[in-house]
């Protein structure tokens, strides 16, 4: 049976083959050290989730958006004459398909023909209703077309094509995916609408997301628990960086478009800032993981090939990979919202603004402050991470370095 000489054990001699990736890591005092850190994160996080976990929505139903709607047919549609002479409105007249007024006829005006969007007989759509509507009042109001189905398959074929690109791997990161999605939907949100700190929540929301993608996508190895630990002080410094920037800016959220929305939800009290902040914490999350997890991953590799390199040479090399792979990164995140904020943009060029003074306005100064934060809290992860990894991977036993895909969940 085969043994080894590990110099960092102080010369023990250590059966390779009996020996998996997860005992050999906990065999070692650098990788038991890691471990107690990210275990204590994870139970922080626990923690903090169950202290903040929302028993009831505080906020009253808000119809700002539209409020709960039902499904409706469309039977026909036309132009009828409103407003100013010459101006036509759009009429749809469509059957109630579902709820306890299934089969009920809703004529519904839409608007002037050149703003509103053209709807053909038979598509669904979906109608907001009003039980208390005096008798002869309109009970119902167009809310938008139901485009519900498209969309759910659409979802179908992204997490196909998934599993059948990235298999065992793609199935995880979709089931890890979902889980988030989940947490956002179930925690996140109601906790802030619940009167939790914004900030604080996202973090730990943040913290969660994190340990749940790297559990079922990489499991627990050398290479996550390295990611976790450099992730969760980034996301920390993202934080940090981010409130004194919005202080220092001034940007107390009241520019957002949801402003009044969240006004009319009887939500006045949270911290508008607070939310801007939290949104820049999420946006962050995964641009963070992804960089993250590519240092640690890069750096176990280049120890497996090369085990006689020290930590000096392994923060080298990893770094150089990092650096290449930084500079990608935050040009993909810059795109992403600038691409989100397209719509705006034409709108100043139009109003032919200059750019000191759209840059200027919160609309579009929130974005670039969260742009910033991000980008700065990438390259942050890029160095820690390469170098907590450096420092592991030297001082851990050669089989607890197992390629991030051969882990077990």
């Amino acid at each position: 049976m085969a043994t080894r000489q590990n110099p960092a054990a102080g010369g023990q001699q250590e059966n390779v083959h009996e020996q998996g990736p997860l005992r050999a890591l906990l065999a070692s005092t650098a990788g038991r050290v890691l471990t107690a850190i990210a275990a204590a994160l994870l139970l922080a996080t626990v923690v903090a989730m169950v202290a903040m976990w929302p028993s009831k929505d505080k906020t009253e139903p808000s119809q700002a958006l539209g409020g709960k709607t039902v499904a409706a047919e469309v039977q026909s549609t036309s132009l009828t004459p409103c407003g100013p002479a010459g101006q036509r409105c759009r009429e749809l007249t469509a059957r109630v398909s579902e709820g306890p007024d299934k089969g009920d006829i809703a004529v519904l005006t839409l608007g002037p023909e050149e703003a509103t969007q053209s709807v053909d007989p038979g598509a669904t759509i979906r109608v907001s209703t009003d039980s208390s509507a005096p008798t002869g009042a309109a009970k119902y109001g167009f809310v938008d077309v139901d485009r519900r189905t498209p969309l759910i398959l659409l979802v179908i074929a992204f997490a196909i094509i998934g599993v059948v690109v990235a298999r065992r791997q793609g199935f995880f990161a979709v089931i890890g995916l979902l889980c988030s999605v989940a947490l956002i939907t179930t925690f996140l949100v109601p906790a802030i609408l619940a009167g939790e700190p914004p900030v604080l929540v996202s973090v730990v929301a943040g913290m969660a997301v994190m340990f749940i993608t790297l559990g079922l996508t990489y499991g627990l190895s050398a290479q996550s628990l390295a990611a976790a630990t450099g992730i969760g002080i980034c996301l920390l410094l993202a934080t940090l960086l981010g409130s004194l920037a919005l202080d220092s800016a001034q940007l107390d959220g009241r520019g957002g478009e949801y402003f009044q929305v969240l006004s009319q939800a009887n939500v006045a009290g949270i911290s508008l800032q607070g939310i801007v902040l939290a949104g820049m914490v999420i946006g962050a999350l995964g641009v963070l993981t992804d960089t993250a997890v590519t240092q640690a991953s890069a750096v176990m590799a280049v120890r497996r090939s090369n085990p006689t390199l020290g930590v000096r040479e392994l923060y080298h090399e990893g770094f150089t990979v990092g650096r290449d792979h930084l500079a990608a990164t935050i040009h993909t995140l810059v795109m992403a919202y600038v691409g989100t904020l397209l719509p705006l943009l034409l709108v100043l060029e139009a109003a032919d603004v200059g750019i000191s003074d759209a840059l200027n306005g919160q609309l579009l100064a929130e974005p670039l402050v969260a742009t910033i934060i991000g980008s700065i809290a990438l390259m942050a992860s890029v160095p820690l991470t390469t170098a907590l990894t450096a420092v592991l991977a030297v001082r851990v036993p050669a089989e607890a370095l197992a390629g991030g895909h051969e882990h077990a969940h």
